[in-house]
């Protein structure tokens, strides 16, 4: 029998990741038992509330819930979910590996589609939510300006509303693993790998407690990250921009020099030397100033590389049943 490991990244979710655990995944993965043997990963990424005591009491109390142990990788700190989820696919022993949030918003009732689709020889199956029907004007715009930049960046294969909703393929997983990249997201990783893919959507929900862990500071972040990590395009661009200021400087510099001083100015426009000096600095030093800023995001993530510090550490007292 074939076996599936789930992986849930989890932070600050104590009002709702019982109900989410014993009411929809569980259930629905007991539903699927007599095919398949499952094993439940639970990431609990550094929680500053009760979530990491609830955990370890749910595993506890529910010992006998699946046909194999329900494990707990408990960070030493907040990570990041981009590191928990590289975490607890790290840990999956399964023939397939499939991500899901803890918050009740990525259904579970439509797994069954996603092994369905491996099934069928698909290797990488995307869980494409819906239209942001029940969010307001800027969430929606913001994500539709996340994905356009995106695909822009060159992740041309990113589809827009593709989430970490996913299933991947026992060789997908494996080859997750060899990458090395501590600015990492995860998605993006996974698209830019290849393979046999297939897109599902599903409805949106809502959360079933609490507050959105992704402030707009960490959305912005990961949207920062997303664009230096997977592309060099914003250096190609400011690189072409450079050119072309360059090249249009140097023509306004001729027309200047021929204008004011071979011809005496026929077209009587005056421009003072002073005047004509700071226009031109101030506008080069807001575009060196653009520039290096991009340069400097680069220069960060390579120091980030360069430190060569543990992806995330484990704390194996609080952590349940987990590989040797």
């Amino acid at each position: 029998m074939k076996k599936i490991s789930v992986v849930v990244p989890v932070y600050n979710e104590e009002k709702g990741i019982c109900h989410f655990l014993s009411k929809d995944l569980i259930p629905e993965l007991n539903r699927l038992e007599d095919k398949y043997n499952f094993e439940l990963i639970l990431v609990n990424d550094g929680s500053s509330d009760n979530t990491l005591t609830i955990l370890q009491s749910f595993i506890n109390d529910n010992k006998k819930t699946l046909n194999s142990p329900i494990k707990l990788v408990a960070f030493a700190r907040n990570f990041g979910k981009e590191i928990a989820l590289s975490a607890g696919i790290k840990e999956a022993t399964g023939d397939a590996v499939l991500t899901i949030d803890a918050d009740g918003q990525q259904p579970p009732k439509e797994i069954h589609k996603f092994i369905e689709s491996w099934e069928n020889g698909n290797e990488i199956i995307v869980g494409v939510r819906d239209h942001f029907t029940k969010h307001g004007f800027i969430p929606r715009l913001g994500s539709k300006m996340f994905y356009k930049l995106f695909r822009i960046m060159g992740n041309k294969d990113t589809v827009p509303g593709s989430t970490d909703f996913r299933l991947m393929d026992r060789e997908v997983v494996d080859e997750y693993n060899k990458f090395t990249e501590h600015n990492r997201i995860t998605r993006g990783l996974i698209d830019w790998m290849g393979y046999k893919k297939e897109y599902i959507n599903y409805v949106y929900g809502n959360r079933f407690a609490g507050k959105p862990s992704y402030t707009f500071k960490k959305l912005f972040k990961l949207a920062i990250d997303s664009f230096v990590s997977m592309s060099d395009t914003p250096l190609v661009i400011f690189g072409y921009l450079g050119s072309l200021i360059s090249i249009f400087s140097a023509l306004l510099g001729l027309f200047i020099i021929i204008n004011q001083y071979v011809l005496g100015d026929p077209l009587r426009l005056y421009w003072n030397g002073a005047v004509q000096m700071t226009v031109f600095i101030t506008f080069l030093i807001g575009l060196v100033m653009i520039s290096q800023y991009v340069t400097a995001l680069y220069i960060s993530h390579i120091h980030s590389e360069t430190q060569n510090r543990p992806l995330y550490i484990i704390s194996k007292k609080n952590s349940k049943n987990l590989k040797k």
